[in-house]
């Protein structure tokens, strides 16, 4: 398992996680939800993404725009358009309000739409993000990201393009994959971008040893890794083993792998209720519940149980309605 396939894991579309518009300016659609990842992308025409507190971003043709919540943003003809915002979120969810269209793939093809003339087409993917693992990608990512058209995720437009057009038994897992696969490819090609400063654990997959003992502590995290164990399985010496990794990754092996396994921690003590400390001790690696419990409190700030029970109080619900206008835009 790579370090990006571990913390995108529990990013997917689910559902009513899919929104398709195609508009006729003037419009301006308020994103009301703050998703923790929403991504836009126009398959024709264009418009500008309007974050909240920040300033607007052009989307062009087949360009992808990535979103950070929990900030809301506007997608508009032009900046200053004189349309009503129209709000874009719980709502959808009413089939009598559009929302049975958008998770179907809706096209609002009046007024000048009917010929094409002036009209955009904005997918939307709302994606909700479960868990803590997943919350470490969330950190290594801007409020907002720009990936251009001509890039590896070309062919998924195309895909998309035709998926929407159609309404046909099995769409709606179809659309929620191409989402995936639409932000997988956002993501890589952001990151390894000219001139970027990507996650120093994505510059560090490419590194033969730190980049090998990565996959190692991420496939097997419960194992008795010493930095010795580490280097034997990655083929050099002890020392190497260390120096690369920590220039690499930015801290030594055995930091990194403890705060992996307290962040893999976090999620069974939330996820899973019905297991004990002690089975989440054992999960991650650790023998001894008291020393799991103070190296958990020494990273988190808490001991498993009151971060369980913080956690358990405040989780928020694990579905997001779908993303578009609460009325087709004219």
């Amino acid at each position: 398992m790579d370090v990006f396939s571990d913390l995108i894991r529990g990013v997917r579309a689910h559902g009513s996680l899919f929104g398709s518009s195609t508009l006729s300016p003037p419009w301006a659609l308020h994103f009301v939800d703050g998703a923790p990842l929403t991504l836009c992308t126009v398959l024709t025409g264009a418009g500008w993404i309007v974050p909240e507190h920040r300033p607007p971003e052009p989307l062009r043709a087949r360009e992808t725009i990535i979103v950070r919540g929990p900030a809301t943003f506007t997608f508009v003809d032009e900046v200053g358009t004189r349309a009503e915002p129209l709000a874009c979120g719980e709502h959808c969810a009413t089939p009598e309000q559009g929302g049975t269209r958008h998770r179907l793939g809706w096209h609002d093809c009046g007024g000048d739409a009917d010929d094409g003339a002036g009209a955009t087409t904005l997918i939307v993917g709302a994606y909700p993000v479960r868990g803590e693992i997943s919350r470490r990608l969330l950190d290594a990512l801007p409020v907002v990201l720009r990936v251009g058209s001509g890039d590896t995720a070309d062919p998924v437009l195309d895909h998309l393009a035709a998926e929407v057009r159609v309404d046909a038994p099995g769409q709606q897992v179809v659309l929620d994959r191409l989402l995936d696969w639409m932000l997988v490819c956002t993501l890589r090609e952001w990151f390894d971008r000219p001139g970027g400063e990507p996650p120093a654990w994505w510059a560090a997959q490419r590194d033969p040893v730190a980049g090998e003992a990565l996959r190692l502590l991420h496939a097997e995290p419960a194992a008795p890794w010493t930095v010795s164990a580490l280097a034997e399985r990655t083929g050099v010496s002890r020392s190497t083993l260390a120096k690369r990794f920590t220039d690499q990754v930015g801290e030594p092996p055995l930091t990194y792998l403890t705060h992996w396994r307290m962040t893999l921690a976090a999620d069974l003590l939330v996820e899973q209720k019905s297991v004990t400390i002690a089975d989440v001790a054992r999960a991650v690696g650790y023998s001894d519940p008291f020393g799991f419990s103070a190296a958990f409190k020494r990273v988190r700030g808490a001991n498993p149980s009151e971060f369980r029970r913080t956690a358990t109080a405040a989780s928020p619900a694990t579905e997001r309605p779908a993303p578009g206008p609460t009325t087709p835009a004219d």
